[in-house]
């Protein structure tokens, strides 16, 4: 076995992000991956505008309170002003509404009194106040947005404002995946003793897609060499990642690793010290492909994708940042267990009080087939190899997960 920062560094080393690149639109956006720095063409805001309904004054004017002005304009927003501000004058004007020439100043209507075409000033502001200069916020030209961003939707909303309705992202991640075993079957389909429903297909999928990659779910293959070689065969042939689960433990029917190495993969991992999720083979094929053999218990899949694949996603895809899964530190109102020789990752729910994160584990059983009690989780605790237990109120590391 070896330990589970070495397994991550050996699968981030072997992983090189994605180069072919593809141009789509604002709609189509959010979650893509940039693949050039944006540059935008417009100052934000466009031009001096207003950040209140009000007056705009000139700041010159301003005297001991109260001040008189003579009313010349109304600027709702939308609309350009068709008149310049001479001493003693003010122009009605609308949040958003472009400020009129020889105004640099806006006086909340609050702090007016207005009659006919006249307004009084009662509370002077201070010069400049209440109004959004051209420019303030970005100055056309400068780097807007960098590559290697995931777009989320201020991301977007900010190549809007800045008309940018085309730029270039970098294609998506294909990922293979499929489930290996006699005993699985279809949610549509009626079952036989012995037999289980394949939820880890869809568990894989909904993770896969989570991280902006292409899921391609391929059909459960039986326990059958012959069968698997030609799905892991398929599965190589159209996708960047391949994760199947199931046939990678030590039993009679645990074909994946061998026919990796028959298929010209290069093994990389055959275990690691994580419970649950031991059983963990990965492998480098041409062409800089990952293949990752996950185990079969739906738990067990679900903690090595978030820990393992997770990573390898958000690199391949050309993601910047950290490629790693977030941690924090936490305090549990329970004493967790720890797993002797390997790290345990304990699921269950992270939240936020007066004093820091709180760790909680579900109730019911926790075994890595216990899919029930995984479900609405969104955390792993890690209790480190060696340490027999964490104790209530002690702080310990917790992985966040996205569900």
């Amino acid at each position: 076995m070896i330990p589970v920062n070495e397994a991550e560094a050996i699968i981030l080393e072997a992983i090189a992000p994605l180069t072919k690149t593809e141009t789509i639109t604002l709609e189509q956006g959010y979650g893509r991956i940039l693949a050039t720095d944006v540059t935008g063409n417009l100052d934000i805001p466009h031009w001096d505008n207003s950040a209140m309904d009000g007056y705009a004054i000139r700041s010159a004017d301003l005297q001991n309170e109260p001040v008189e002005f003579e009313v010349i304009e109304e600027i709702p927003a939308g609309q350009t002003p068709q008149k310049t501000l001479q001493s003693g004058q003010a122009a009605r004007i609308f949040t958003g509404a472009m400020m009129p020439s020889g105004a640099d100043t806006v006086v909340m209507q609050e702090n007016t009194e207005r009659q006919d075409d006249t307004v009084k000033i009662i509370e002077n502001p201070a010069p400049g106040k209440f109004v959004r200069s051209q420019g303030d916020y970005y100055r056309a030209g400068e780097p807007l947005l960098k590559e290697g961003m995931r777009l989320g939707a201020a991301d977007i909303a900010v190549l809007a404002a800045c008309q940018c309705p085309k730029f270039p992202v970098f294609r998506r991640p294909t990922v293979a995946i499929f489930s290996t075993g006699d005993e699985l079957r279809s949610p549509h389909e009626m079952l036989q003793p012995g037999q289980i429903v394949d939820s880890n297909r869809y568990a894989l999928s909904a993770f896969a897609e989570s991280l902006g990659a292409i899921a391609k779910p391929l059909p459960t293959v039986p326990d059958d060499k012959n069968v698997l070689r030609e799905t892991m065969q398929a599965a190589l042939a159209q996708a960047d990642i391949v994760m199947s689960t199931g046939g990678v433990s030590v039993g009679e029917y645990d074909f994946v690793e061998k026919l990796m190495e028959k298929l010209g993969g290069e093994i990389l991992i055959r275990k690691v010290a994580i419970r649950p999720g031991k059983p963990l083979t990965v492998a480098k094929f041409p062409g800089g492909k990952l293949y990752f053999g996950i185990p079969g218990n739906p738990v067990s899949a679900l903690v090595g994708c978030w820990r393992f694949v997770q990573p390898a996603i958000k690199k391949l895809s050309g993601q910047n940042g950290d490629w790693q899964p977030p941690f924090v530190w936490a305090t549990s109102p329970q004493t967790l267990k720890g797993a002797g020789t390997r790290d345990a990752y304990l699921w269950g729910n992270l939240t936020m009080t007066e004093t820091g994160y709180s760790f909680t584990r579900p109730s019911g059983g926790h075994s890595s087939a216990n899919l029930i009690n995984l479900a609405q989780t969104n955390a792993l605790a890690v209790v480190p190899l060696g340490v027999t237990e964490i104790q209530k109120g002690d702080h310990l590391k917790v992985m966040q997960i996205s569900t």
